[in-house]
Order: structure tokens, then sequence, then C-alpha cells
């Protein structure tokens, strides 16, 4: 009886051993949030598992008050926001990974190649609702616009000074791939996202156009050179002071070694 209690234990531990071996070596973080971030994010982490063999970084969208929201409550390892922090979030920590700019967009058919930010606001709110009042065709605007909690919102609210409750929104999107799904299939829309997002799908040959903001070219390279108007940084966000994992993952992002793949997301990068 003896033996046989021994035979079981030897081989309850050989089951168990391996097993164990596998949960120790494994590392995880779960990093959630902006939209704009999150598909450099995930080249990031790619990047991160190659050079860490063992380590699982798991990518989730969902906007940027998701992330701080994710970051705050322990919900995710590390946040991402593609904004700065307001004096109310001053309890987190920031880390800037690159820089990215907002533009205007339209479809590449419609004939205006141009809007005073005046126009903009009045057609935003729905003031101007054809757009053969600014120069284009005798046709009805559509107005994209983003939904509550998205930090591209926030900033082109703040920029323009405009209040969401003001918005004419005929349609109301998510990220930027369906901002620029939505404008690239109607000749008659218009909206705003990144103009890393932007230039990616111009150069894809997606059927739309970027529109300069108060007389500046919306360009990757104006952002870099700080002439741009409506710029902003993109970040990590933790809850407290990163350690072990996560501060080498931060470190790993925000670090020159990642520029290339910033660029390749058309973002300027934040470390020469």
């Amino acid at each position: 009886m003896k033996e046989k209690l021994t035979i079981q234990l030897i081989m309850a531990l050989i089951l168990f051993l391996p097993f164990n071996r596998v949960i120790a070596s494994e590392q995880k973080l779960i990093i959630t949030g902006s939209s704009t971030v999150a598909p450099l994010m995930l080249e990031i982490a790619k990047a991160f598992e190659k050079k860490n063999p063992g380590v699982r970084i798991d990518v989730q969208s969902g906007g940027s008050s998701r992330g701080l929201s994710d970051a705050r409550s322990g919900l995710a390892d590390i946040g991402m926001a593609s904004r700065g922090l307001k004096p109310e979030e001053s309890d987190l920590k920031n880390y800037v990974v690159a820089l990215d700019g907002i533009c205007i967009i339209l479809n590449k058919n419609n004939p205006v190649v141009k809007l005073t930010d005046q126009q903009i606001i009045q057609i935003f709110k729905g003031e101007i609702k054809n757009w053969k009042q600014v120069g284009g065709l005798d046709a009805a605007i559509t107005v994209v616009n983003k939904a509550e909690g998205r930090s591209t919102l926030e900033l082109f609210e703040q920029y323009f000074k405009l209040k969401n409750s003001e918005i004419k929104a005929s349609v109301v999107i998510g990220d930027n791939e369906q901002g620029i799904k939505t404008v690239s299939g109607n000749t008659n829309a218009i909206g705003y996202v990144s103009i890393g997002a932007a230039e990616y799908n111009v150069e894809l040959g997606t059927p739309i156009k970027l529109l300069s903001m108060s007389g500046v070219l919306a360009t990757t390279e104006n952002i870099k050179l700080g002439l741009y108007p409506l710029s902003r940084p993109l970040n990590l966000v933790t809850k407290a002071s990163p350690e072990g994992l996560q501060k080498k993952f931060i470190e790993f992002a925000t670090s020159s070694e990642v520029n290339t793949l910033v660029q390749q997301q058309y973002f300027v990068p934040a470390k020469k």
C-alpha cells in the first residue's frame, strides 16, 4: 500500500512540475485604450515578445477613456491615451511613445480643397449644410463625429471651441478606421481622424484627402517640425511607477529602438 502511494505521488509530481514551469515562465501584460495607439502598440508588443521569449502582451483598444480607467482600476497593467493627461488625472503616470496630429478628411472626389476654421465650426454645428456654401457641389454635407470617450473628439472640441452637444452629427463612429471607411465611401462626408492613420490609408490608395489646418499642411513632417497646430502626444499610462515586466516594456516602447515601428505607422518618434 505504501509503495503504491509513493508511485502515485511521484506520478503526480511528474505531471505537476512541467505545468508549474510553464506558468512560472509565462509573463503577461494587458494593455488597453486608445484606438489610435493600439496598432502601433501591437507592433511594439510583437517586437518585445520576440526579444523576450515567454512573455505575452495583450493589446485591446476601446478609446483613451477606457485606457485611463483600466489603468486606474487595475483592469489593465498599462493604459493607452492619445492625449496628454488632464489636471484631474495627475494621480496617473504617463510616458510618451510618439507624436501625432488630428486632421480634417474629405472624400478624394469632393472638389473642395480647403476650409477655414470658421467654416469647419459652422459645418459641424449644422449652420453650413450644403457643400455649395463652401465652393463645392450642390449636395448635403454628411458630418461624421467621434463617439464620447474618444480623445480625438476632446481635442477636436478644444481646438475649435465646440461642445459635443453643439455638433450636428449625421454619423457617429468609434475608431479612426471607421471614420476613414465612412468618408472614403461617401463623397459628401467630412470627418476628423489621426494624421498617422490618414496618411497610411492614402498610401494604400484609400480615396480620402487631408485638409490643411490654419494654412498648415496636415503631414507627419509638419508635426515633427512643430508647425501643425493640432498635434498631441501618444501615451502609455500606469497607476503607479512601473516595476518589473511593466517597467521593462515601457522602457522599450519609449526608446529609440522602436522608432522604425513608429515611423511605419506614420507617427513621429518621441525619442531621436
